[in-house]
């Protein structure tokens, strides 16, 4: 860590001096971190799904209720 200073007040982070960015050296927190960002972007890509269904599904019905 030739680079890096510890964030006062703050267990495992690390300011890296060359790039300004707040590193954590935690690696269980970050990997737990990744998991959970990743299932919630799985969510909202699934909800973007649903939604254009219910969009398609409303455009049918009001293309057929107009037709009857």
């Amino acid at each position: 860590m030739n680079n890096y200073l510890k964030v006062k007040g703050h267990e495992g982070l690390y300011r890296d001096t060359s790039t300004g960015a707040i590193v954590s050296t935690e690696t269980q927190k970050r990997k737990s971190f990744s998991a959970t960002f990743n299932t919630a972007i799985e969510d909202i890509n699934n909800l973007k799904e649903e939604i254009s269904e219910i969009k398609r599904l409303l455009k049918e019905l009001i293309t057929n209720g107009s037709n009857t």
